[in-house]
C-alpha cells in the first residue's frame, strides 16, 4: 500500500490591496456628497396691491340670472339688473324659443368681447311646474344646431345653478 501524503497546505496572502484602494478614494468622495443639514432661506416679497386689484377683489363676477314667473320669463345681468322679458306666447305658453334665440345671440356677444361665461342661475317659485323647471334647463343649457348637415346640440350655458325667487319678486 502506497500511502501518499497529501502535499502541506501552503497559507495563502490574502491580497486586500485592490480594496483598499477602492476604499482610500470611495469614502472621501461620499462623505463629500453626502448633505448633512441644508437649510435655506427665501425672501419673498409680494407685490403691492394695486388700487385696481383691490377694487377687482371687491367686484363679484358678474352673474347671467334666468327668473321664471307664472307669466313671463326675465333675464338678468349682472344679477338682479333685467335684461330682457319674454312674455307669453299666443299660445298661452312660456316663450322658451325666443329665450334659446336670445341667450345664443348672448353667448355670441360675450364670445366677441372675449368673456368665458358657462354658468347660469335658475330663479323659480317652488309652485312652479316641474316640466316647466326641466325645459328652462334644456333651453339654456344647448340649442340644436346643424353642423356638415347633422344636427348637433350647441352650448350654451351647461352650468345650471339653482334658486327660489325672492317672496317679494314672486308676484309680478
Amino acid at each position: 500500500m502506497l500511502n501518499r501524503r497529501k502535499p502541506p497546505l501552503m497559507e495563502a496572502e490574502l491580497d486586500i490591496t485592490s480594496f483598499m484602494n477602492l476604499m482610500i478614494v470611495l469614502v472621501p468622495v461620499l462623505l463629500l456628497s453626502l448633505v448633512f443639514a441644508q437649510i435655506r432661506v427665501l425672501n419673498i416679497q409680494l407685490p403691492a396691491m394695486t388700487e385696481q386689484l383691490i377694487q377687482q377683489e371687491r367686484e363679484q363676477p358678474q352673474q347671467l340670472e334666468l327668473e321664471i314667473y307664472a307669466d313671463k320669463l326675465r333675464l338678468n345681468y349682472p344679477a338682479g339688473e333685467p335684461l330682457h322679458e319674454f312674455l307669453l306666447t299666443e299660445q298661452g305658453q312660456l316663450d322658451f324659443v325666443g329665450l334659446s334665440v336670445y341667450l345664443q345671440d348672448l353667448k355670441l356677444t360675450f364670445q366677441q368681447k372675449q368673456i368665458e361665461k358657462q354658468e347660469i342661475t335658475i330663479l323659480a317659485a317652488p309652485e312652479l311646474d316641474y316640466q316647466t323647471l326641466v325645459t328652462a334647463m334644456d333651453t339654456v343649457r344647448s340649442f340644436k344646431a346643424v353642423v356638415v348637415a347633422q344636427v348637433v346640440d350647441a352650448e350654451l350655458f351647461p352650468l345650471i345653478s339653482l334658486g327660489e325667487l325672492p317672496t317679494e319678486e314672486r308676484s309680478p
